[in-house]
């Protein structure tokens, strides 16, 4: 009999310690979103609105981190060595994913084997814009300015190998001009001196942009998306003001690092593509400026692998230097 018992509750530990992991459900403490920028710029707004709707529906913190520097790699590099349990994301985008490889010998980890991608989140403009005493009003007259100028016009950037300092470059391929770049921290960093003309010009993203031309703290004179923006209709694309083909946009989304449980990645999917479809989310992102995506994991993986060899034609054929 008492053979019998001892098996009886050994039985009983095994069951136990078999059954606790799966009544763990994830997740049940503090997650953390890694942003590669300054505190409101695109990338922050979305991670904020997003980990707020989180935190609503699991009951949990979901802190947001800015981790600015290196046009988002530090970051980037920070999530890919980080443990793979769903408790460390990242929102990142195409400057550190698929821009980067092209710009750097190498980089401290592999956009496509490094990451879980759980879901794009958003995509935005750019806005070419200048201070208010700028003596340009259209695209044409920055062009006009720069060539009367060679090598004397500044813009700032959000940093190396972001879709601002791509389209900066690209315009200046494009228009045949030269005008020196100026790297920042994050859109935000930036904005101070743009504002006192301290910069001549900016490829900045459009959530900062619209409020102050709005205001009249600083003039918009183009987008960078192929279509106009919603934000600001009357803006004329960049192709509509004589670069046809221009687009400079850039697309943020959540990853987890690599070998992150299927399950935690299709949950977290889940929850995203649902708070996306909000109307209080829709409505957030609409005001500024940002379009939502929601895609699958397998699709974002394949949006990453596609447009890194098409980055690299624009940066080889616009002879782009990391020295930019």
């Amino acid at each position: 009999m008492r053979l019998i018992v001892h098996a009886l509750a050994a039985l009983t530990v095994l069951l136990t310690a078999n059954v606790a992991p799966a009544q763990t459900a994830y997740p049940n403490r503090a997650v953390h979103i890694l942003v590669g920028f300054t505190p409101g710029t695109a990338p922050d707004v979305a991670a904020r609105i997003l980990g707020a709707k989180f935190s609503e529906d699991w009951g949990v913190p979901f802190v947001v981190d800015n981790v600015p520097g290196a046009g988002s790699n530090i970051a980037t590099d920070k999530v890919a060595k980080s443990a793979a349990d769903g408790y460390t994301l990242l929102m990142g985008g195409n400057p550190s994913l698929v821009i980067s490889p092209s710009l750097y010998d190498k980089l401290p980890y592999d956009p496509e084997k490094d990451f879980a991608p759980i879901s794009q989140v958003f995509v935005a403009a750019n806005v070419l814009s200048v201070p208010p005493e700028s003596p340009a009003k259209s695209v044409a007259d920055v062009v006009a300015l720069a060539k009367a100028h060679p090598g004397k016009l500044t813009y700032g950037h959000a940093g190396i190998g972001t879709s601002q300092h791509l389209g900066a470059e690209l315009f200046k391929y494009m228009a045949h001009v030269d005008i020196t770049a100026v790297a920042y921290r994050g859109t935000t960093a930036l904005m101070p001196d743009l504002l006192a003309g301290r910069l001549d010009l900016s490829f900045a993203n459009i959530v900062n942009v619209i409020p102050l031309a709005k205001d009249g703290k600083l003039r918009a004179l183009a987008v960078t998306s192929l279509k106009r923006s919603a934000l600001a209709p009357d803006l004329p694309t960049m192709a509509e003001s004589g670069y046809p083909g221009f687009e400079a946009v850039p697309w943020f989304g959540l990853l987890a690092p690599a070998g992150t449980p299927p399950d935690i990645v299709n949950k977290l999917h889940d929850e995203t593509v649902k708070a996306l479809g909000m109307p209080d989310v829709k409505k957030q992102f609409a005001e500024t400026g940002l379009e939502p995506i929601g895609n699958t994991p397998a699709e974002f993986a394949a949006a990453i692998k596609t447009e890194t060899p098409q980055w690299a034609k624009v940066i080889k054929d616009a002879g782009i230097k990391l020295s930019n």
